[in-house]
């Protein structure tokens, strides 16, 4: 398994991470033209806004789970994860946009909408968190804030991820046991971040 994991981190060396800025756009593009086509039932703005939030969560948990792939499994997908988390950026304001734009439509309603509903309430919490996170997710803004303040900052991830499926929680109708099995996994994903990797050990034990 070490040897499997040791050819995928050479391959994966091999490469570049700005290709998954396109290719994770094009997801959108073809849920909005399916809407225009009538792929998307009677009420197309609601099935784009649902399924933006959820895949902006899938990418919210990808990017969570890269260090723990990496201090337990060896899986070094490290440099991806920028790209990940400005994608789930651009995801969830793409999200808020259709729900503001296509679903609510009246702004007086918005503000509402927020202080009245918990789950707008936790969403659009999650929402201002990421803001600053991708705001500074470039190499300009780690020079200025400097190594300390900027992983400080983006500590709020560990915050705006549980408030993420926290909202999906709370948004889905009914008893559904999926969103509880991404809370589920976004807890596990935050608890193995307490615990002691013993990663090193089996590198060596791999290189005798």
């Amino acid at each position: 398994m070490l040897l499997v994991i040791e050819a995928m981190n050479k391959a994966l060396r091999r490469v570049p991470a700005w290709p998954l800025y396109p290719l994770g756009a094009l997801p959108v593009l073809w849920l909005f033209w399916q809407g225009v086509q009538g792929g998307l039932g009677v009420d197309p703005a609601k099935a784009i806004e649902h399924r933006l939030g959820l895949w902006g969560l899938w990418l919210l948990i990808a990017g969570l789970a890269v260090t723990p792939l990496g201090r337990f499994a060896g899986l070094r997908l490290i440099k991806f994860r920028r790209a990940i988390g400005l994608l789930a950026f651009f995801y969830i304001l793409t999200h808020l946009l259709v729900w503001l734009v296509l679903d609510v439509q009246i702004p007086a309603q918005i503000w509402a909408d927020i202080v009245k509903r918990p789950y707008i309430t936790i969403g659009m919490a999650a929402f201002v968190m990421m803001v600053p996170l991708a705001l500074t997710s470039n190499n300009w803004s780690l020079r200025k804030l400097g190594p300390v303040r900027w992983r400080r900052l983006h500590r709020l991830t560990y915050i705006l991820v549980p408030l993420g499926a926290v909202h999906f929680v709370m948004v889905v109708k009914g008893w559904q046991m999926e969103p509880f099995y991404y809370l589920g996994i976004v807890l596990v994903l935050l608890v193995l971040r307490l615990v002691p990797t013993a990663i090193p050990a089996r590198r060596r034990a791999l290189k005798s």
